[in-house]
């Protein structure tokens, strides 16, 4: 499923609204079935991408599986996929 501003927005808001943890990107996955999902900590996302939007306690960054590979991309036109990466307090 190809994402669109409005869908982004969506799921920002949404999630800004979580505590997010695997359970509630699963709630996420359930509310938007054909949208691919990934959770993981900002220190799991390489130090030289920039997210594509900046929550309170997330950063959001877009993935593309064309190819049959996944790779991060700044280009919704092509994005397939969210990756919500928690940024830490420290």
């Amino acid at each position: 499923m190809p994402l669109d501003a409005n869908t982004l927005s969506a799921v920002a808001t949404r999630a800004a609204e979580l505590d997010l943890s695997e359970a509630s990107v699963a709630h996420l996955r359930r509310e938007w079935p054909g949208v691919h999902f990934t959770f993981c900590g900002e220190d799991d996302v390489p130090a030289r991408l920039n997210p594509f939007l900046v929550g309170q306690r997330f950063n959001l960054y877009l993935v593309n599986n064309a190819d049959h590979c996944v790779a991060f991309t700044s280009d919704l036109e092509i994005a397939t996929g969210i990756v919500l990466a928690t940024v830490s307090d420290d």
